[in-house]
């Protein structure tokens, strides 16, 4: 036999896509499991023709799902970006978006046993070593896919995932301000640097001599635009306790303008070098915090709404749509606290079944 096989689901989780595998389904060596990822997805080659990737960072990702041993959680969950044009797999950020499919992939699985009409599913993110939870649709004990919410980026609707969040403020940087700044000036750009879940760099987009309203493709064709904001991320890297992110995947880039279509905010997302086409998840909820604190770069440009239920819902438009972050902070002697962060996803099992990796990558036999 030249090939392995080996369990899988390949799921959309937001707007993002990929293979969410069992953890005792890949080797428990690194270095092998990193080595049989790649040849899963097709990589490195920016098309990834021979393996099941989609020729993006966002429909190349993978979700790794085990029992948890915490108190406090049902299953573990570990994101591994698998790069589609060179040969890195890396854990160094979390992903809201294949998140969402975590819960449903644990029914599914077995890992959580379904109730009725609602499971959560509580989830401990290995990357972020935080917890947060989803509630999945289980009428009858079966997870449902379909329903009617819609959310920018995915076609049609589905079955709402609400996912909560406990305590992510600082979770990649040490803090919720890594710098201990609301505003920091790096290359020559004023900045906030932010983590609420997310490594971000928020950038007014006028400061780089940008509407805000460029499309993607635009934006990643613009030489100049891109060495700044590049220059601004490396310099950025060290002062958010990241050290040297040449090669990382954080922190994320994010160009902020006045709402454009009635929302609180207008972004563009670097993540890194490529522009996203939407806005991630963990990226939005830190951009929205950003919105709501005082004195920084989003809050200096953000048409905020008042609260509701002592709640405030940020619109984050991005360049497909909308996308809408719940907040409860609170400010006491000076010190800005997150103490909710929540906001609506939606899944979809795509297939099941088993994906094929050359046996002289991984041979378990």
């Amino acid at each position: 036999m030249t090939q392995t096989a080996i369990s899988c689901s390949v799921m959309r989780g937001g707007t993002s896509k990929g293979l969410m595998f069992l953890a005792d389904s890949l080797p428990a060596d690194q270095a092998t499991r990193d080595a049989v990822l790649l040849a899963a997805m097709g990589s490195p080659d920016k098309r990834q023709i021979d393996g099941m990737g989609g020729a993006h960072p966002l429909t190349s990702k993978v979700a790794v799902v085990s029992l948890s041993p915490r108190d406090n959680a049902d299953v573990e969950y570990l994101f591994l970006q698998v790069w589609p044009d060179r040969p890195e797999v890396s854990d160094s950020q979390n992903c809201g978006n294949m998140l969402a499919a975590v819960g449903p992939f644990a029914i599914e699985q077995g890992l959580v046993a379904a109730g009725d009409p609602v499971t959560p599913v509580r989830i401990w993110m290995r990357n972020t070593q935080t917890l947060a939870t989803a509630f999945v649709q289980t009428p009858g004990g079966r997870v449902r896919y379909d329903g009617p919410t819609r959310i920018d980026g995915v076609p049609g609707t589905h079955a709402p995932i609400p996912i909560e969040f406990a305590d992510v403020a600082g979770s990649s940087c040490g803090a919720l301000l890594p710098t201990g700044n609301v505003t920091d000036v790096v290359e020559g750009t004023k900045v906030t640097c932010i983590d609420n879940g997310m490594p971000v760099v928020c950038i007014a987009a006028s400061d780089l001599g940008l509407s805000g309203q460029e499309t993607p493709a635009e934006l990643e064709a613009d030489a100049e635009v891109t060495r700044r904001v590049e220059a601004i991320r490396l310099a950025a890297g060290p002062l958010m306790n990241l050290g040297d992110v040449t090669s990382a995947t954080v922190p994320k880039m994010s160009l902020l303008s006045p709402p454009a279509h009635g929302g609180t905010i207008s972004t563009r997302t670097f993540i890194p070098r490529r522009v996203h086409e939407a806005i991630g998840v963990l990226g939005a909820v830190s951009v929205a915090t950003a919105c709501v604190l005082p004195g920084s770069v989003a809050h200096g440009i953000a048409v905020v709404p008042e609260k509701t239920n002592g709640s405030t819902d940020v619109e984050v438009e991005h360049p497909t749509g909308f996308f809408t972050v719940t907040l409860e902070v609170e400010a006491s002697d000076g010190i800005f606290t997150v103490t909710r962060s929540a906001l609506l996803r939606t899944a979809r099992l795509l297939m099941r079944g088993e994906v094929f990796v050359p046996s002289s990558v991984w041979d378990p036999a």
